[in-house]
């Protein structure tokens, strides 16, 4: 279950990173990177919904506890994407990526981190796996 839960992971990370593209080039030209971002956690809810529906069947939890370690496996993951991603391609500082995270100053990325860890025991519930 372990490796199969990390190649999810990597769809979910490219996903996302094809998701984020296209946030940029149709997006933040309308409404601006910062509302862009903003907006782009919905869909992102919905496409990591989405994957998480497709893939935990393949992934047979067969507990909500093997549900919730795949969610922590995938928001580990997530979280050294979203940063190394951050820090070493787009040399952003750690205020500018820490502001993603800050709901006083907009940042809703954290409450998508909660919907990718809350993800496989969702959707292991709402398919009835356990």
């Amino acid at each position: 279950m372990l490796i199969r839960a990390l190649l999810v992971c990597g769809l979910i990370a490219l996903a996302e990173t094809v998701h984020g593209i296209l946030r940029v080039r149709l997006l933040n030209r309308r409404v601006g990177d910062h509302r862009a971002r903003q907006l782009s956690v919905g869909t992102a809810s919905l496409l990591i919904l989405t994957i998480a529906w497709f893939t935990l069947p393949w992934l047979a939890p067969a507990t909500p506890s093997d549900a919730w370690a795949i969610g922590g496996l995938w928001l580990a993951g997530m979280l050294t994407f979203e940063i190394s991603l951050g820090r070493f391609v787009f040399h952003a500082s750690w205020e500018r990526i820490l502001s993603d995270f800050d709901l006083r100053r907009g940042g809703l990325l954290g409450f998508g981190m909660l919907v990718l860890f809350f993800a496989p025991w969702l959707v292991g519930r709402w398919r009835g796996l356990f």
